[in-house]
């Protein structure tokens, strides 16, 4: 609702002198049985009608948002020699994905208002609604570096090249444990560290081929995708038993 209203801001100025001009590399990113991970090559130009409306250094954000899903996040204590569980907090929207490049550090092409206005930053895009206990900002950057170390989020701060602040481009890795649904990527254009233009759309992930078929059948049949995991493992106990008996001869 946030970036919605950002949006609105964006487009209220008059007349817009700097416009952002957008491609993909892929319009889809297809999750296989034997996906490994894929890349986004995104690219753009920056289209000019006239001198910027604001003076100051040209910035490029580029943020790549997976689908949001609720997370409870628990802290852990060691009591009387066993670990349980203490505290928790329940994060409402945290993005099983989130990527940031930009093309300085964002603290150099972005104000502190804007970013609590459109939540670009990983921190912003993680929000706790009735938190209560104390401190429960550690649960949050708790949750991004178990993400980080996932690959599942990125902050790339100069992870975006401009070429004579017409040309862009930034290549987003994208790790093979990705959430299936439609991933949003975001481009912002900023000037002294105000935005004058944005550009979203959307990049469906999805299964397809047999994994789709397979995940399909687990969640439409559950009874016939249980038979056929059974078959499969005896089948498979034989094929083994066969190939030993084999070899002891």
């Amino acid at each position: 609702m946030l970036r919605l209203i950002a949006l609105f801001v964006v487009l209220a100025i008059p007349a817009k002198a700097e416009e952002i001009v957008l491609g993909l590399s892929q319009d889809q990113v297809s999750i296989t049985a034997t996906f490994e991970g894929s890349e986004i090559l995104i690219f753009g130009a920056i289209k000019r009608d006239g001198p910027p409306a604001i003076e100051g250094e040209l910035g490029v954000i580029v943020t790549v948002a997976g689908p949001d899903k609720a997370v409870t996040v628990r802290k852990k204590d060691r009591r009387l020699g066993i670990w349980v569980n203490t505290e928790a907090v329940n994060v409402d929207v945290a993005p099983t994905f989130y990527a940031v490049a930009t093309n300085l550090p964002l603290e150099e092409i972005l104000t502190f208002t804007e970013d609590l206005n459109t939540r670009i930053s990983t921190e912003r895009a993680i929000r706790s609604v009735g938190a209560t206990i104390e401190n429960a900002d550690r649960f949050t950057q708790a949750l991004i570096r178990i993400r980080e170390d996932q690959g599942l989020y990125q902050t790339l701060p100069t992870g975006v090249q401009v070429d004579e602040e017409t040309l862009f481009r930034t290549l987003i890795p994208m790790p093979a444990n990705l959430t299936e649904g439609d991933y949003v990527a975001e481009i912002y254009l900023t000037r002294g560290k105000q935005i004058v233009d944005l550009y979203s759309t959307v990049i469906p992930v999805k299964k397809v081929g047999l994994e789709r078929w397979l995940y399909n059948l687990a969640h439409e049949n559950a009874f016939l995708y249980g038979l056929m995991s059974l078959a499969i493992a005896i089948a498979a106990g034989w094929g083994a038993s066969a190939v030993f008996s084999v070899f002891r001869r």
